[in-house]
């Protein structure tokens, strides 16, 4: 920029001096001198340059409008209040005192040069390309209007590629162009808002909101900023908040397609979300269900609130008792959101429901390394016992009784599955056939001797190991305990009584 912007060469200053004044014949003050402006002006436009290579551009700024007073059709003042406001990051205000000098002086290249820069400064590429092919019409070997065009063509070119790859949503890409094409273009807004939008899109809300403000600064009333600033909000779940910043967009840009449409979609996820919630509140789940699914379809970019809408169905589908879909639901919201611990506790209770101890487990860890408090502490512990007690035979499901059955089913449960796999009722089957009846057999007895006895059922149900204080499962004989629970002095057999139909009579 500083070669763009830097002044023009200047006269040496001039001292106040007096003039002849023929037709008078006499000597003429010279402030009454018809020439005394332009001397004026130069004066202005040398203090002007020595305040620019002080960079204080403030000052040069004051001292080349004063020569511009004083000489209003000189184009290298204008030339250089154009450096001036370049170097005080005024482009827009520079462009027009650029566009002057070259109206005032079509030759002047570094005039063409600086319009050119002004114009690639805010965004406007093409019209730079016109003002550098012109300074090199003039110039053609002019290094820096050869490289500003190779510049603004540049920027042509990430735009054009910008705009492709915005409508396939690849976003980091638009992204990545933007950066590029900002470093030429550093003012333009246009380049910023389009940066925002797609960091929006890619959930780069913190940074999507730097920019977006950065510009309200400037503009509090820039249309695409406030819609920027809005989609970061409604992107956040801060729907009502994002609202009032699309109807903001919309009073000051009222065709604002984009803003039209946000705020038309967030207005439907609210009334959507909240009509849900209360008829589950209301307890009428299967409404509620239809709801959130409702919702889900409205907009699919915005993944934190769709992640609450998943989450708020699992839970649906987890009253009405299709844990399986609970489970996929919830599933859904930790794709979208994988810090979301509602929806990994949602669907960790759902497997704990459904006996899945190794992902319950999975979830609970997930949730106590985020949040080590002790509810989640010992939602751990408890899938981790039912995850060890899982491994282990269930006994209960040996002798098909419930956890929660009585020592009278339990003795009806031993004594019907032992009469069914006792090794001789199945003394004619294949070798393969006795083997596996036999194994049911002693499993059966197994399950009895812990489920009858109440210090053992406890020690198993609380998952501790068995086979410490001597209980070790290897030790006992299935045929003993058979015996034991039917008792009879002579034993038992069974005789068949038909074809496929068993007795048993003791002896």
């Amino acid at each position: 920029m500083a070669a763009a912007a830097g002044c023009d060469v200047v006269m040496a200053a001039t001292e106040p001096e007096l003039l002849y004044d023929e037709e008078a014949k006499s000597l003429t003050p010279l402030t009454s001198h018809p020439s005394v402006p332009l001397l004026e002006a130069e004066s202005f436009k040398e203090q002007g340059n020595a305040y620019y290579a002080k960079k204080d551009y403030n000052e040069a700024y004051n001292y080349y409008t004063k020569a511009i007073d004083m000489c209003p059709k000189n184009a290298s003042y204008y030339g250089n209040r154009a450096a001036t406001l370049m170097m005080l990051g005024r482009f827009r205000e520079a462009l027009g005192d650029a566009q002057q000098s070259v109206r005032l002086d079509d030759s002047f290249v570094r005039g063409h040069l600086r319009e050119g820069k002004c114009h690639l400064s805010l965004g406007n590429a093409m019209a730079a390309c016109r003002s550098f092919q012109r300074a090199l019409e003039l110039d053609h070997k002019n290094a820096q209007a050869q490289q500003e065009f190779k510049n603004a063509n540049a920027v042509i070119e990430y735009e054009k590629i910008a705009e492709t790859d915005f409508e396939k949503r690849d976003f980091r890409k638009v992204v990545f162009c933007m950066d590029r094409a900002l470093e030429f273009a550093p003012a333009c807004h246009r380049f910023k808002i389009l940066k925002a939008e797609c960091l929006a899109m890619l959930g780069r809300y913190p940074e999507a909101q730097s920019v977006a403000s950065d510009i309200l600064r400037m503009d509090s009333t820039n249309a695409d900023a406030l819609y920027v600033r809005g989609l970061c909000l409604y992107y956040e779940d801060c729907i009502e908040k994002a609202v009032q910043f699309f109807v903001q967009a919309l009073r000051m840009a009222p065709d604002h397609e984009k803003a039209c449409v946000a705020c038309r979609n967030a207005k439907a996820l609210k009334a959507k979300k909240e009509d849900g919630n209360k008829a589950f509140k209301e307890g009428n789940y299967k409404l509620a269900y239809e709801l959130y699914t409702e919702a889900l379809g409205i907009d699919p970019n915005n993944i934190k609130t769709n992640a609450k809408l998943y989450c708020n169905r699992g839970t649906v589908n987890s009253k009405l008792r299709k844990l399986d879909d609970a489970i996929e639901d919830c599933t859904n919201a930790v794709k979208l959101d994988d810090t979301y611990i509602k929806a990994y506790l949602r669907r960790a209770q759902c497997y704990m429901d459904t006996e899945q101890y190794e992902e319950a487990v999975r979830d609970y860890e997930k949730v106590y390394q985020t949040e080590k408090t002790k509810e989640h502490k010992q939602l751990l512990k408890n899938a981790q016992l039912e995850l060890k007690k899982s491994k282990r035979k269930d006994y209960y499901k040996i002798l098909g009784v419930d956890k929660n059955a009585s020592e009278d089913e339990i003795k009806k449960a031993y004594r019907k599955r032992a009469l069914m796999h006792h090794p001789d009722r199945h003394s004619g089957a294949s070798a393969e056939v006795q083997k596996e009846e036999e194994k049911k057999f002693k499993e059966v007895g197994e399950a009895f001797t812990i489920l009858s006895d109440p210090k053992k059922k406890t020690r198993y149900d609380s998952g501790q190991d068995l086979d410490e204080e001597g209980m070790n499962m290897g030790d006992f004989d299935a045929n003993n305990i058979f015996k034991a629970f039917f008792g009879g002095p002579g034993g038992f057999s069974f005789e068949a009584s038909g074809p496929g139909n068993f007795f048993f009579q003791f002896g």
